[in-house]
Formats: structure tokens, C-alpha cells, sequence
């Protein structure tokens, strides 16, 4: 993965910070979402349960926040599999869920039901809603364990002891790995399996990649770049890979950042970076013109994907001059015309960016954006002296639910 920058604000040397700050971030727990990347444990359990469901024509995967959009965010990305369905009750909106219902085969489904904390209210509630329409279409209490799965945390989790009081079976989330970390663990893993993704090829490259950034150049260049415009303004964060593909790749890291990040600090003062999700090239008849003339308060991160896994010819016999124009081409090329001239514009205007550049889509780079993007957003959430590994905001929230049900 190559990175280029395009800074406009004057660097301050942040070069202390930052490294002390990495030597925290590496000697803490939190590290072990890189750390447990080596444990084929994780791995062999996912295998297990894919040999024993491997039949199942439909995939209901039910979680919200992260034990969603990394699973939802890999299948978009690199599935394989053009014969199975996959469904991600990730929403209580009673709509929605109905027409989901309407969708699932049944008596041919895995149900995987994913909470770290193993009691996430609106998992439970479709968790319930889904036995409930397993029991109408004749399957028995005793025979869930023929349709459910579960992952949550190895020690603490009420889900947990659900499973084992119906038999079902628990993957381990690993303690200290926090749920938008939690991708590459038996929360994506798994789904992927299903979709013919190459779990070992996605463990290993994230573990080689994120044991070597620390000591990149281009990772602590990109944090002081952050920290540098944060300083000046630059509240919000644009993610804008240019593929169809990925563009589930930008609500992942929505959440990733901003739940992260958006918090009070050691001294009770708010702090926040905002994240703007978008994807090339259709959000540049959409969002583009308010990045390229709107505040200068946005730093942009692109994607670039060099080889496309398919490409059209343009060519066509019509008339009409710009389809004349567009016809020696492919749209590979119109795609990355767009890029340029996108990253080109971008320069004029003097609105800072960084590109990633990778060379396709596949296993091994997409597990280089995934633990990148990790790392940048908690070595800069320990810059910024906040926890990126907590939410009290979301917490607060849970609770004053819970109070309304109770008064209902």
C-alpha cells in the first residue's frame, strides 16, 4: 500500500508525541486487536462451525454497531459466493425487519448472533424474533442449536450463558478487543467463511502489516498530519474510497472514528473528529462541491484501486460527442479520470488529503486498509488524550432506554 500526502497547514514537530504515544498504545491491552490476529484459535473455531453449517443456503447475521458493519463491510468488499443469501438484522426498525423476515429460508438458515457484551438489547430483541419464527415454521427449543450461533466474550456474557443452557455454541471474542475492533475476529470471520473469503489470508496480512506500522514513516506521518489540521480547525474526516465495492468500507470506519474519537477528554473538554462517509465517483455529483468550495475544516482520505477485477469497453457508434469521446476508452479509465482529476482539483483548492493507493482488491490489502485504520484511530485517540476504546456517551443512552420501557 503506497500513501501520499497533501498537507496546507504548517507542520508543527509532533514527532515525540506521536512516538510516545505509539510505545503507550503498544505496551497497553488494548493492542491485542493486532496482537490476536496470530491466534489461528480464533480461526479454527470459525472452520468448526463453517464445516458443520457449510450446507446453509442462508446466512442471518444479527448484531448491531460493529458486530454488523465489519461482517456487512467484508462481504461487499470480497465475497465469493454467488449461491448463498446473506441477511444483517442490524436495525429494530419493525419495517425493515419484517421484510427481512420475508426474505430468510428457515429451515435452511445459520443464525449468527453476535454481542460482545452478550447483552445488547436490540441483538436480543431480534434474536427473540427470530426463535419466534423458527418455532412457526416447526422447529423445537431443543432443536435452536441447529440454527443458531453465537460469539461473545470468552468470560463475561449472559449471551454466553444462554447458549450453553440451549446448547448453543459460542465463539470467543477476545477480552480486550472492543467491537469496532472486532472485524477480524470470529465476528467477521465467520460470515466470510461463508462467503468464500480467505480468513487465514486476511489474519495474516493484518498481523504482519499491523506488527510493521509502528515503525512506519507514512502511519506517524498521517496522525501528525490529523493532529496538525485538528489543531487548526479541521474537525472532520472525509473517507472516500473510489470503488462500489468499498463504499461499506466507509460506514465502518464511520463508526470507528467516531465513536473513538468524538468524546471529552482527560480535562472534561469535548473533543471530536467528524466522519463523513462518501465513495467515488458518485458523491462527486453529490458532496464534492461542498469539499472542494465548502469550510476548509475537511481532511480528506481516498482510495485508490489500481486494478479492477473487471473492465467495459466504452465503445459505441452513436452520433454524439461525448460518447464519441468516451469511446477509445474503458470504464476503468473514465473511474480513474475521475480520481485524478478529483485529487488534482483537490490540490487547487488547497483542501488537505491523503491517498491510499493499493493495487487490487483482495484479501491481503483489504486487511492492510482495515488495520490501518485501527491504528490510526487509536494512536491519535491517545494524542488527543481521550479513550478511543470506550463510549460513555452510548452507554448513557442504553440506560435512559431502558428507563422509558420500564415506564411504559
Amino acid at each position: 500500500m503506497q500513501i501520499e500526502f497533501n498537507s496546507y497547514i504548517q507542520k508543527s514537530d509532533k514527532t515525540d508525541l506521536i512516538q510516545k504515544e505509539v510505545d503507550n498504545f503498544l505496551a497497553s491491552e488494548r493492542f491485542d486487536f493486532v496482537k490476536t490476529l496470530s491466534d489461528k484459535k480464533y480461526q479454527n473455531q470459525c472452520h468448526t462451525i463453517f464445516e458443520r453449517f457449510k450446507d446453509r443456503s442462508h446466512f442471518v447475521q444479527i448484531g448491531i454497531g460493529g458486530s454488523s458493519l465489519g461482517p456487512e463491510m467484508l462481504i461487499s468488499a470480497l465475497s465469493k459466493n454467488t449461491e448463498r443469501t446473506f441477511h444483517f438484522i442490524n436495525n429494530i426498525d419493525p419495517d425493515k425487519t419484517a421484510q427481512q423476515i420475508n426474505q430468510i429460508n428457515f429451515k435452511d438458515a445459520l443464525f449468527y448472533v453476535v454481542s460482545k457484551s452478550g447483552g445488547t438489547a436490540e441483538t436480543l430483541a431480534s434474536f427473540a424474533i427470530m426463535v419466534n419464527e423458527l418455532k412457526s415454521h416447526g422447529v423445537k427449543e431443543s432443536e435452536l442449536a441447529n440454527y443458531f450461533v453465537f460469539a461473545s466474550d470468552p468470560s463475561t456474557s449472559q449471551l454466553r450463558e444462554l447458549g450453553d443452557d440451549l446448547g448453543i455454541t459460542t465463539l470467543d471474542i477476545p477480552t480486550n478487543v472492543g467491537g469496532r475492533f472486532s472485524v477480524l475476529t470470529p465476528v467477521g470471520l465467520l460470515p466470510a467463511l461463508f462467503a468464500e473469503i480467505d480468513i487465514e489470508e486476511l489474519c495474516r496480512s493484518a498481523f504482519s502489516f499491523g506488527s510493521e506500522l509502528s515503525n512506519l514513516y507514512s502511519f506517524k506521518k498521517a496522525v501528525s498530519m490529523i493532529l496538525n489540521h485538528h489543531e487548526n480547525g479541521y474537525d472532520q474526516t472525509v473517507f472516500m474510497p473510489y470503488s462500489s465495492r468499498l463504499r461499506d468500507l466507509s460506514f465502518w470506519f464511520i463508526q470507528l472514528w467516531a465513536e473513538s474519537l468524538g468524546k471529552k477528554d482527560k480535562d472534561g473538554k469535548r473533543v471530536g473528529l467528524t466522519p463523513i462517509p462518501s465513495y467515488g465517483a458518485t458523491d462527486q455529483h453529490s458532496q464534492m462541491q461542498l469539499f472542494m468550495e465548502g469550510p476548509l475544516n475537511k481532511v480528506m482520505l481516498l482510495i485508490n484501486i489500481k486494478e479492477s477485477e473487471h473492465d467495459l469497453k466504452l465503445e459505441n457508434q452513436f452520433d454524439h460527442p461525448k460518447l464519441q469521446k468516451l469511446s477509445g476508452f474503458t470504464l476503468k479509465n473514465l473511474m480513474d479520470s475521475e480520481f485524478f482529476g478529483t485529487k488534482k482539483a483537490l490540490e487547487e483548492q488547497n483542501v488537505p488529503h491523503i491517498v491510499f493507493n493499493i493495487n487490487k482488491l483482495n484479501e491481503e490489502n483489504l486487511a492492510k486498509l482495515v488495520i490501518f485504520f485501527e491504528f490510526l484511530t487509536a494512536v491519535t485517540g491517545f494524542c488527543l488524550k481521550i479513550d478511543p476504546f470506550n463510549q460513555p456517551g452510548v452507554e448513557a443512552g442504553k440506560i435512559y432506554s431502558f428507563e422509558w420501557l420500564d415506564n411504559l
